[in-house]
């Protein structure tokens, strides 16, 4: 494995490093004099400014590079998490909120572009792998300072002192981005390289592969927002045990993204990309009946190993579905949608719940699968296999 593909799978650790907001927003409001509510609108300041990043991740990447771009963004994604270590206030904290999300946004859409130009299909699903290290890494580093009497900022500012320590890393194998300039597309004709998002959208498969980004990401944030939550209200289960369960979902994620790499020798992305389909109905069907409740741990183990291979392999596809020439562009559009589906259907889903029940938990997570399946087919209809 090359010196470059670990530093690749290190920063996409610091990808999901920063995914602490939940865990610290409990004590934070309080502190903050604001509403539990209010978690809501620094998410959704944090993920639009994302999908903006990973839209204008194309052009950066042109006038960068992917190692320069991946750099920038480091520095402020660990610049912002530094701010909201020093943050005293709500405002405040919105306004850090910005400068991150664009950070995470361009790592995300870059990382993704040189592993599915330069790299194989197991490599983009260890690279998915590593992101779940950080998402878990993350909280615990939160927790243990809030656990020994520190204040949240704390957890912050220990973050942000990883962020920078490893961008000192970063800088010290900087050399070895230079095997990996932009150069798919330089080398293809530059005549087929489609400049406008319209013109991406007029590509065979194209929009049924944005909308598959949106339903997948929906399916998994909604499960990540409110799996615990179902568990407590609809089948009576302790919160604490809730909670733990539902940490199995995101190590079911992690661990299938990890054995997805190795099958990669012994199935196709589209074998895999259906495996996971299949895995997650089995999951929900699990939800639908009235079993015992170790069989609910299951469901949530099944649906996180389930969604494992389907964000990464549908990345690692787009440069053969649409031409490497067109991937850059692409995969920011395919992150653009992917975090708007995460963005606004779990708080789309609380509305409802309220309005109805959480027993439309299993029925909500039902219909973004088979949305989801039905666009999988679409595309695969109009591209034809690489």
């Amino acid at each position: 494995m090359s010196k470059l593909l670990i530093i690749i799978f290190f920063t996409f650790i610091m990808l999901g490093l920063p995914n602490v907001l939940g865990s610290a927003w409990p004590v934070m409001y309080g502190q903050l004099g604001v509403s539990p509510a209010n978690a809501g609108i620094i998410s959704m300041l944090l993920s639009g400014a994302t999908i903006i990043g990973a839209l204008l991740c194309d052009k950066m990447i042109r006038r960068f590079g992917a190692g320069k771009l991946a750099l920038i963004s480091l520095v402020i994604s660990g610049l912002a998490l530094i701010g909201f270590s020093v943050s005293h206030s709500f405002i405040m904290l919105c306004l850090m909120a910005v400068p991150l999300g664009f950070g995470l946004g361009f790592i995300d859409a870059s990382m993704n572009n040189v592993v599915a130009l330069h790299y194989e299909a197991k490599h983009m699903n260890w690279l998915h792998a590593f992101w779940g290290v950080g998402a878990s890494i993350g909280p615990m580093v939160m927790a243990f300072f809030l656990a020994h009497g520190d204040q949240w900022q704390a957890g912050y500012r220990a973050l942000g002192g990883i962020y920078f320590a490893f961008i000192i890393v970063f800088l010290l194998t900087f050399r070895l981005w230079k095997k990996v300039a932009p150069v798919a597309i330089e080398e293809e004709n530059i005549k087929t390289v489609v400049r406008s998002t319209k013109q991406l959208l007029q590509l065979p498969g194209v929009k049924p592969s944005l909308l598959i980004f949106l339903t997948y990401c929906a399916l998994e944030a909604t499960v990540g927002l409110w799996a615990s939550s179902y568990l407590v209200v609809i089948r009576n289960l302790a919160e604490e045990t809730a909670a733990f369960w539902l940490s199995l979902y995101f190590i079911g994620i992690t661990v299938g993204r990890f054995m997805a790499g190795f099958l990669t020798t012994k199935l196709s992305s589209r074998q895999l990309i259906t495996l996971g389909c299949g895995m997650i109905g089995a999951g929900i069907l699990i939800l639908f009946l009235p079993v015992p409740e170790q069989f609910l741990l299951v469901s949530l183990f099944l649906i996180g190993f389930g969604c494992a291979p389907i964000f990464p392999s549908l990345i690692h596809e787009t440069p053969s579905s649409f031409g490497k020439e067109n991937a850059q562009a692409i995969i920011g559009l395919q992150m653009a949608f992917a975090y708007t589906g995460s963005m606004l259907m779990p708080p789309i889903f609380g509305f409802l719940a309220d309005f109805t029940s959480f027993n439309l938990f299993p029925f909500y997570l039902g219909g973004f699968l088979v949305l989801m399946f039905l666009m999988v087919r679409s595309m695969y209809q109009k591209v034809p296999k690489g």
